[in-house]
């Protein structure tokens, strides 16, 4: 099957993906996929910093607001989502661009994922109580009697990877480190030209801070609050994400509205961190400061032509 030419733009938090996928398109006749484990989701707009329609730029934009914040989602569903996205582009003669920093949905659209069994809704809703009531670490530690390669590979807070080792090896008694081993991502169904935005230290936290800024003057507390009142969990995985989990300790009375803000400016700058330290783990990306657009244009007309 022909490998489609597709062009990923990854890197931190606030250093500028959208904007740059939207000149880029724009240029050269393009589509642009979202790559965020948070935009996936309606009704989260502020917190999730999804573009608006005047900055898309008259760009389609794909895999924003398509399930409810209640509903499941994985990094294996959005490749399978986002690559029928692509081949459609692909057959109406446009060229995809990628654009987000959900590092595990990059590598797994790029590099497909391993089968291990399917979900198992009652296992997983017994390990989420656990969770609930003992705490991720403590599943932490069972993962490591159990996969000690698997639980080094994951952080003990990052709740949602932990639950699926342990299903994974409940379910097949054998370790998600065993099945990453054997695929060891090596199904690439996509030609890729991988472009990462590289911001200095200190003014990526000063676009962070302002981004903060920009949420709260444009209702992040109150746009938290209705989704509470609709019913949705501060409990649920999407409200746990950067500015819901937050805006919910003021609502709840846990701390002020200013050290919820100081807070989620934190956090940001730890995530955009994290995110540095993911994608810098991938010796394909080639890295531009956001000022080389010149350059950065340079390489994406050659690469599809």
């Amino acid at each position: 099957m022909e490998k489609i030419k597709t062009i990923i733009i990854a890197g931190p938090t606030a250093s500028g993906k959208t904007d740059l996928a939207v000149q880029l398109a724009s240029l050269c006749n393009g589509e642009i996929i979202s790559a965020d484990s948070m935009q996936v989701y309606r009704r989260m707009d502020i917190g999730t910093a999804k573009p608006t329609l005047e900055e898309r730029g008259g760009i389609p934009h794909h895999m924003i607001d398509i399930i409810e914040p209640g509903e499941e989602f994985s990094a294996a569903r959005f490749a399978s989502l986002a690559l029928e996205k692509i081949r459609g582009m692909h057959e109406r003669g446009k060229n995809p661009f990628v654009a987000g920093g959900t590092g595990l949905y990059i590598k797994t659209l790029t590099h497909g994922i391993f089968k291990g069994p399917e979900a198992d809704p009652a296992l997983r809703a017994r390990l989420e109580r656990e969770a609930d009531e003992h705490g991720s670490a403590r599943l932490h530690e069972r993962l490591k009697e159990v996969d000690p390669a698997g639980a080094a590979a994951i952080h003990p807070n990052n709740r949602a990877r932990v639950i699926r080792a342990i299903e994974v090896y409940t379910l097949s008694k054998k370790p998600i480190s065993e099945y990453h081993r054997e695929h060891a991502f090596s199904d690439e169904p996509l030609q890729t030209l991988k472009i990462g935005l590289a911001v200095d230290r200190e003014e990526l936290y000063g676009r962070i801070n302002e981004r903060v800024d920009r949420m709260m003057a444009r209702g992040l507390l109150a746009e938290t609050r209705g989704l509470l009142d609709a019913g949705y969990s501060p409990s649920l995985k999407p409200m746990g994400g950067l500015g819901y989990k937050e805006m919910t300790g003021c609502i709840e009375g846990r701390c002020a509205l200013d050290e919820a803000v100081e807070l989620l400016k934190m956090n940001t700058r730890r995530y955009a961190k994290r995110q540095m330290t993911w994608f810098g783990k991938d010796p394909g990306i080639r890295w531009f400061n956001p000022g080389q657009k010149k350059d950065i244009i340079e390489a994406v007309k050659e690469f599809l032509n």
